[in-house]
């Protein structure tokens, strides 16, 4: 544990300059990082993928390909794509900030590189990616059907569960850029609300998406829905083998609300819905509607 929590940031710098990268370099290692070197782009995209960096600095001009190109090819990698790139260039033409900021990259730095901005750039952002890191941890750790967008419709980031779902739906990569980011992109030119689903098309599976919120970065986060899954009340009399009104319940205790409430919604009085739950507890083997509650979420979340 001791060591995870005081491994070194790895720092991928990819240059096509000798001097730049050897500056670079003693910059970051008297900063304490463990620091990984690329000539272009191709070599920075070979190195990545076999050590995963926690920060990449790409310079944006380098022959073979350019960075913007390798920025692109990484940010298509789905277990590279939350790897934030910083561009070092001597561009200055706001064209060509525009241009890095587009092909992925999170900041950008003239040339020459001032150590004490690059160090204190490369904080904030190795600080930002690790607060994303343990979020999505904690929401693979759920088991949701989650996955987060850009706003031209890739998909940046997916729960397993979410990867899942669309193998199973036979939504591939190709699938994916030919008409998944085409309807994403339609979608969002039309500002959907917060909760609001988008059915998608071209598929031999039913699935669809549900806007959850948008990012402060402009990443967007969206439920993945499964149009062929049983509703939460056939999966839990299924599972819990308790009546359909008892699922019907039972669903509604889970989110939260009173004897009252479910009797309103399930046009029942409330000895009624109080009489269900005293025939529930024992067959779920629980003494209270917590319980109960848990038990159902736990299935409603698995699948």
């Amino acid at each position: 544990m001791n060591n995870i929590a005081n491994r070194k940031d790895i720092v991928l710098v990819v240059d096509d300059s000798p001097d730049a990268l050897s500056f670079i370099n003693d910059v970051l290692e008297a900063a304490n990082m463990d620091v990984l070197v690329a000539l272009d782009g191709k070599a920075a995209l070979t190195i990545a993928q076999r050590i995963k960096p926690d920060i990449i600095l790409m310079d944006a001009m380098m022959p073979n390909m350019d960075g913007f190109s390798a920025c692109r090819a990484l940010k298509a990698d789905a277990r590279l794509a939350a790897v934030p790139v910083i561009f070092m260039t001597g561009l200055t033409d706001s064209a060509d900030v525009v241009r890095g900021l587009d092909a992925g990259g999170v900041d950008y730095l003239t040339k020459p590189i001032n150590p004490s901005e690059l160090l204190a750039r490369m904080k904030v952002h190795t600080a930002n990616a690790k607060l994303t890191h343990s979020a999505h941890s904690a929401l693979d750790s759920t088991g949701q059907h989650l996955i987060t967008v850009s706003d031209c419709g890739q998909i940046l980031w997916a729960t397993p569960q979410a990867y899942l779902l669309l193998a199973r739906a036979k939504a591939d990569e190709r699938w994916q850029r030919q008409y998944l980011a085409p309807q994403l992109a339609s979608w969002f030119a039309h500002h959907p609300r917060v909760d609001e689903c988008l059915t998608l098309q071209q598929l031999p599976y039913s699935l669809s998406l549900k806007l959850v919120n948008e990012q402060q970065d402009s990443d967007i986060l969206l439920r993945l829905i499964d149009g062929e899954r049983p509703s939460d009340t056939q999966l839990l009399q299924t599972q819990l083998k308790i009546t359909a009104r008892e699922s019907e319940v039972l669903y509604w205790i889970t989110q939260g609300k009173t004897n009252r409430e479910i009797a309103v919604i399930l046009q029942l009085s409330p000895r009624t819905v109080n009489k269900h739950l005293e025939q529930i507890f024992p067959k779920l083997g629980v003494d209270n509607r917590t319980a109960a509650a848990t038990m159902a979420l736990r299935i409603l979340v698995k699948e």
